[in-house]
């Protein structure tokens, strides 16, 4: 839900701060106070189109941030975790800056992301429902994952099967396309791996050649110097006059002595094994002597072979193993093109079946979707009702997937098939008897719409797991009776979601667990607005001015007192 809201320099909003609660907000004020401009923050913080008119006039950025939480288990938090996004705590702060010259800086937990993100994780939060905006639920292509969503239970093995198998085809699929590329391109690639090939072979290059030769290069390069070194060292322990000489007469002094007295017995062998150890190391080294050769050739053939070398890692890799490596591949890539008629009847084969594995759980989908559709149908018909639309019909459409590329014939029966199944699914509706069904987007009439908006939001909003929904004076061009219901709805709706709404109709207002007032007044010659969460004597104030438009009367505090108890009752059912 959404826990805050802040706005600074946005619009004829110079700074404020919101706290939201759970259940239902209502937002409430004159015409032009800024109620709007609010809902227009939170929808640019969702990531919808902004630009520059938006900042206050003087400032250089309009700046909004909202707080969110969510529930642990909220599909937002894999969806976070597939984008890179922190969603420890299960919190999220979006934010988003526009600068005066119409450029967007958003955030989500303080990470930098683009506007695309920002929408699909904000997205994920809000759903706004404006009288003109109607979004996912006028969205023909989001209808079929509303329908599953109310299926769920029943319909998730199924899917989950189907989803498994849809992916195996399309890998398949993928093979047998490349395998089936014209015969020129074949034939162009077993040309080049063929010359890559040979020429790799030809190289006869060893695993991690290149290091060894190297090191052995810099050692030749080195050799008359390491000669020097080694020659010097071995004359210095061994030569005449060398240390060893020093060292054998101490050796035997210590001896002498050790037999005199025996505590310098350990010190005595601590020399003679020093002794040992430094002959046998003059030994290695008169040995490493002896086989020092100055051959100039072995030089020059190590710098061919490493140029020979250099001039394949250009191609083929930046090292001996990587060119090796990509030898192998190309070999069995080379073989797989060449055996290409045996690989591609096989694969064609293993489609084939995957296919018709497809088929049986596409039918079993489609099975299970006509009979939640009729359930989805009679709970749609139920929900109009109460909000006095009896006469309207609905119906859930369910027609196969026009062709595609992932298309098969199965049982002489050509099916598409789709990530989800092999089913186009849109909702229609008949606001009118005798009229034909259309579909759910064409509707005109804006108080029907509000009204069908409702109905689906009150089925359909916990399936899509939305922590808030907004309505934004949906409920424009009703009254009466029908305005109460839609009050009862909104209200109902606030109890699986958080939902804030702007509304002008007292009926809705009363039924507010939380009332916000939204007014505007001149500071220093600005217009600036504020939001006053009221009291329950304020609340009465503001929904006998809703009443009666102009002048508030004792008669329109009684009826506005009336409406708050009624509500109060029905709260209470």
């Amino acid at each position: 839900m959404l826990i805050e809201l802040s706005i600074k320099h946005f619009a004829i909003i110079e700074e404020l701060t919101i706290p939201f609660e759970k259940g239902l907000t209502v937002l409430t004020g004159e015409t032009g106070a800024g109620k709007s401009i609010i809902i227009d923050a939170i929808g640019l913080l969702l990531g919808g189109r902004g630009s520059a008119e938006y900042v206050r006039y003087g400032e250089k950025r309009a700046e909004i941030e909202g707080l969110f939480i969510v529930e642990d288990d909220h599909p937002v938090m894999k969806k976070a975790e597939e984008l890179g996004i922190d969603g420890r705590d299960s919190m999220f702060i979006l934010r988003r800056d526009i600068t005066s010259q119409g450029k967007s800086i958003c955030r989500i937990n303080g990470k930098l992301v683009t506007i695309a993100v920002l929408r699909e994780i904000g997205q994920a939060l809000v759903d706004i429902h404006g009288q003109h905006e109607h979004q996912s639920l006028l969205q023909s292509e989001q209808h079929l994952g509303m329908l599953d969503g109310f299926a769920h239970q029943e319909l998730r093995q199924t899917q989950l099967e189907y989803q498994a198998l849809y992916r195996r085809a399309m890998q398949l699929q993928k093979q047998v396309r490349s395998l089936s590329e014209n015969e020129q391109e074949m034939a162009q690639k077993i040309d080049l791996f063929k010359y890559q090939l040979e020429e790799i072979e030809k190289a006869d290059l060893k695993p991690n050649e290149d290091v060894e030769l190297g090191e052995e290069r810099h050692k030749l390069a080195h050799l008359e110097r390491l000669f020097s070194l080694l020659e010097n060292s071995y004359r210095s322990l061994y030569g005449e006059g060398s240390g060893l000489d020093f060292l054998s007469n101490t050796v035997s002094h210590l001896e002498e002595a050790a037999t005199i007295d025996k505590e310098l017995k350990d010190v005595q062998e601590t020399v003679s094994n020093s002794y040992y150890l430094l002959e046998e190391a003059a030994f290695s080294l008169r040995d490493y002597l002896e086989k020092i050769e100055f051959d100039p050739n072995r030089l020059e053939y190590i710098e061919s072979r490493l140029h020979d070398i250099q001039q394949l890692k250009r191609k083929y890799g930046s090292t001996v193993d990587e060119i090796l490596e990509y030898a192998a591949k190309i070999e069995e890539e080379l073989d797989s093109i060449i055996h290409k008629d045996d690989r591609l009847i096989k694969l064609q084969e293993q489609l084939q079946t995957i296919w018709n594995d497809l088929y049986v759980e596409a039918k079993a989908l489609r099975s299970i979707r006509k009979e939640a559709a009729l359930a989805l149908t009679e709970a749609i018909h139920h929900e109009l009702r109460s909000l006095y639309m009896e006469k309207t019909s609905f119906a859930v459409q369910i027609d196969p997937l026009e062709s595609s590329k992932n298309t098969a014939v199965i049982q002489g029966e050509e099916m598409a098939f789709g990530p989800d199944g092999a089913d186009a699914v849109e909702f229609y509706i008949s606001t009118n008897p005798g009229e034909p069904m259309k579909p759910l987007a064409k509707i005109a009439s804006g108080g029907e719409i509000s009204r069908i908006m409702l109905a689906l939001k009150s089925i359909f909003s916990d399936q899509q797991g939305i922590t808030s929904v907004i309505f934004d004076e949906v409920d424009t061009g009703v009254s009466g009776r029908v305005a109460q219901a839609i009050a009862e709805k909104i209200h109902g709706i606030s109890s699986g979601s958080q939902v804030l709404c702007i509304t002008h109709l007292p009926q809705v207002a009363a039924m507010a667990d939380t009332h916000l007032f939204i007014e505007k007044h001149e500071t220093n010659q600005r217009v600036v607005t504020s939001v006053t969460p009221l009291t329950t004597d304020e609340q009465v104030e503001e929904i006998a001015r809703m009443i009666s438009g102009v002048e508030v009367t004792d008669l329109t505090k009684e009826h506005a007192k009336e409406l708050l108890e009624l509500a109060r009752q029905h709260k209470r059912v």
